[in-house]
C-alpha cells in the first residue's frame, strides 16, 4: 500500500509539480490545438496534458488503463464535461489483455512484455519492477474515432506499445505524437513504420518534457521518415527520451 501511494504521489509531483511546465505545454500545443478542437490523450496517466489542453479550450478523450489513474482522472474532471475518461488500453484489435504495473513507478506500466525485457538492461530501469498484472479492456483508435470523431491531435505514450496502438488506426490523423525511448529504439522505428503505412508523413522531435523542438534539427523544417530515423540514431547515445510528432506530408 505504501509503495502504491508513493508511486501515485511521484507521478503527481513529476507531471503537475514543475513550475512553468503547464505554461510551456500550453504554448507548445497551441501550434496543434485550439478552442473547440478534439484531442486524444492515449496513456493519459496523471492528466497533465488533459489539464493543458482544457486550458486551450480543447475537448479531450483521455484513455488510461491503470485503475488508480482512472480514478484520479475522473476526480480531476468530475465537473468538466469537456473531458471523457476511457478506462481502457488501445491496441491493434479489440479484446482484453494484461497490463504490467510498476507500483513505485507507475508511469512505466506497460502491456508490452518485449519492451519490459528490452529496457530491463538499461541503467535507467535498474530499480524498476513490474510487480502486478491486471486485466484491461482493449479498444482501437478506429473505435475511438467512430465514437468521438477525428481528433485534431492524438498523443500516444504507452511504454513500447505504440506500434500496436497505431496498428488499430486505418486512416491518417491531422497530427499525432508517439514516445521515443533510446533503450527501446526498435520499438520507435516500428511505430514510425506504422505511421508511414497510413501515408507519407513529416516529423519533428522534442526531447522529453522540454516542450521545444530538438535543437539538433535546425530551423522550422519538418523531416521525412528517413531523416527522422537518422536523427533518432544520433539521439540514441544520449540516452534521453522524447516524443516524435507527425503530420501528413503537404
Amino acid at each position: 500500500m505504501l509503495t502504491r501511494a508513493f508511486g501515485i504521489a511521484r507521478s503527481l509531483a513529476i507531471y503537475h509539480g514543475v513550475p512553468g511546465r503547464q505554461r510551456r505545454m500550453r504554448a507548445f500545443y497551441s501550434a496543434f490545438l485550439g478552442p473547440g478542437d478534439l484531442a486524444f490523450d492515449v496513456g493519459a496517466h496523471a492528466g497533465n496534458r488533459v489539464r493543458a489542453w482544457r486550458a486551450l479550450g480543447v475537448r479531450v478523450v483521455a484513455v488510461e488503463p491503470q485503475p488508480d489513474f482512472v480514478r484520479l482522472l475522473r476526480l480531476f474532471s468530475a465537473r468538466d464535461d469537456g473531458v471523457t475518461v476511457v478506462p481502457a488500453a488501445l491496441g491493434a484489435r479489440p479484446g482484453t489483455a494484461r497490463l504490467g504495473i510498476s507500483r513505485a513507478t507507475p508511469t512505466v506500466s506497460t502491456m508490452s512484455e518485449d519492451w519490459r525485457r528490452t529496457v530491463a538492461d538499461d541503467a535507467g530501469f535498474a530499480r524498476v519492477r513490474w510487480e502486478d498484472t491486471v486485466p484491461v479492456e482493449v479498444r482501437t483508435l478506429d473505435d475511438l474515432v467512430a465514437a468521438h470523431g477525428v481528433p485534431a491531435f492524438c498523443k500516444i505514450d504507452v511504454e513500447g506499445f505504440e506500434a500496436d496502438v497505431l496498428a488499430g488506426l486505418s486512416r491518417p490523423l491531422p497530427a499525432l505524437s508517439f514516445e521515443y525511448l533510446p533503450a527501446a529504439h526498435d520499438a520507435a522505428l516500428a511505430a514510425l513504420a506504422r505511421v508511414e503505412a497510413l501515408g507519407t508523413h513529416v516529423y519533428r522531435y522534442s526531447p522529453v518534457e522540454t516542450m521545444r523542438w530538438d535543437p539538433a534539427a535546425t530551423g522550422d523544417r519538418w523531416l521525412d521518415a528517413g531523416e527522422l530515423a537518422s536523427l533518432l540514431d544520433r539521439r540514441r547515445p544520449l540516452a534521453r527520451s522524447g516524443d516524435v510528432y507527425a503530420r501528413p506530408a503537404p
